[in-house]
């Protein structure tokens, strides 16, 4: 596995932490119990660092001295490709030939790495894209930043190198061959999964104790790095509107707020609170770190509904959790959300980003508890649907897929 620009063992939910480093980790931890050996090699971002951490069993983690440890932004990192891609064929060299059987990267920066190993050690390149510059950029919040041009160069480069591409769902393999010209017979779907062991339906009136929330409360959780990508302001303002058209509801309702900057969001960091004091809610706004998966499963299982208003999502790990644990979802249509969050059986889909819509659909869930009981049993059957067990399963397929591909490319 390359996760060049972020670490496994990193905490999801600020910086460049997210759902991919839940991705990584977790896969690799599935193919380990089958037996297979995974080496993960990530950027080292502090000297503290050891060049390797036993991240489970099976499962090597090694820091790759690349650049300056801390203060790169991910702009910056592909001035450092060269050196991170020499540091890996470097670490190869000390295995017996055929060491590696299969490359793995994910996102785009570790898909350049990839294909020079993929070159290198003759063995197939699988790659995933888990955001894509192109489609970011035909949904851009406001006051987002574009994707530079470097970054689409880049992508193209990888879908054209690699083996086999792995997209999370139908729509981002359409995405891959409308807008990178991918080769349909190269793109294999795979959803990621949700670890059911952990995300799990628990006594709503318990964990509500165990966090401090009211037990009658309407708790509408955002979960996810606090940036304009993932739109946790449309959460804000639709809670405002809920209160300007019903203000009794100010008593009952609780928005935590669970995650840290990232990306723009880092220019300012503050910017959700100052919002929450400038439509005046901060009274129900609860802003709380990162947490660790076990403790997102109580904040889950906590709330009343878990919004996820993001401008696009290549899949939405935080939806798929969240339903695990019976809460039902209220979610932007766009991306694999759209897969991920069955509309009217295991949460609400909105189109668009206009709070009085968003506003409409959470006050559904306050004003219908018919529906609300009906989507938190239709939240734990879409959920059943994903497990790391299968997406493992078919990753290995993947795999052979690729072993395949390349021999016949080579005979040719």
């Amino acid at each position: 596995m390359i996760s060049l620009h972020t670490s496994p063992l990193d905490q999801p939910g600020t910086g460049d932490a997210g759902g991919m480093n839940v991705y990584v980790v977790e896969l690799s931890r599935r193919l380990a119990q089958r037996g297979i050996s995974v080496d993960v090699f990530t950027r080292a971002t502090s000297s503290r660092l050891p060049p390797v951490v036993e991240a489970a069993e099976g499962v090597l983690v090694r820091h790759v001295a690349a650049g300056p440890f801390e203060g790169l932004t991910k702009g910056e990192l592909p001035g450092q490709l060269c050196t991170f891609a020499r540091e890996v064929l470097r670490a190869e060299v000390s295995h017996p030939v055929g060491h590696y059987d299969v490359v793995h990267s994910h996102y785009w920066l570790s898909g350049q790495v990839g294909a020079l190993a993929r070159d290198r050690w003759q063995v197939p390149l699988v790659h995933s894209m888990h955001t894509m510059a192109k489609v970011k950029n035909a949904a851009l919040a406001e006051g987002d930043t574009p994707e530079p041009a470097a970054r689409l160069i880049g992508e193209e480069q990888v879908v054209e190198a690699a083996d086999l591409l792995v997209a999370n769902t139908a729509l981002e393999r359409q995405q891959l061959v409308d807008l990178y010209d991918a080769d349909p017979a190269r793109v294999a779907v795979v959803h990621p999964g949700v670890d059911l062991s952990v995300f799990r339906p628990r006594d709503r009136s318990e964990t509500r104790r165990e966090l401090g929330l009211p037990e009658d409360a309407v708790v509408l959780l955002f979960a996810g790095r606090i940036q304009p990508l993932k739109a946790p302001d449309v959460l804000l303002r639709a809670v405002a509107v809920l209160l300007d058209d019903d203000p009794s509801l100010r008593q009952r309702i609780v928005v935590p707020v669970v995650g840290g900057p990232s990306g723009t969001g880092l220019e300012h960091p503050d910017s959700l609170a100052e919002l929450a004091a400038e439509l005046g809610i901060s009274d129900v706004v609860r802003f709380i770190p990162p947490v660790t998966q076990p403790d997102l499963a109580t904040w889950c299982a906590a709330a009343t509904a878990v919004a996820v208003p993001s401008y696009n999502e290549s899949f939405g790990l935080v939806a798929v959790e969240a339903q695990a644990t019976g809460t039902p979802v209220v979610a932007a249509a766009v991306g694999g959300l759209t897969t991920v969050v069955s509309d009217g059986e295991s949460g609400l889909l909105v189109e668009g980003h206009d709070p009085r819509d968003w506003a409409a659909a959470l006050r559904r869930l306050v004003d219908e508890p018919d529906l609300l009981a009906r989507l938190q049993r239709g939240a734990r059957v879409q959920a059943a649907e994903f497990s790391w067990e299968r997406t493992a399963t078919r990753t290995l397929a993947a795999y052979e897929a690729a072993h395949h591909l390349m021999r016949a490319e080579m005979a040719s």
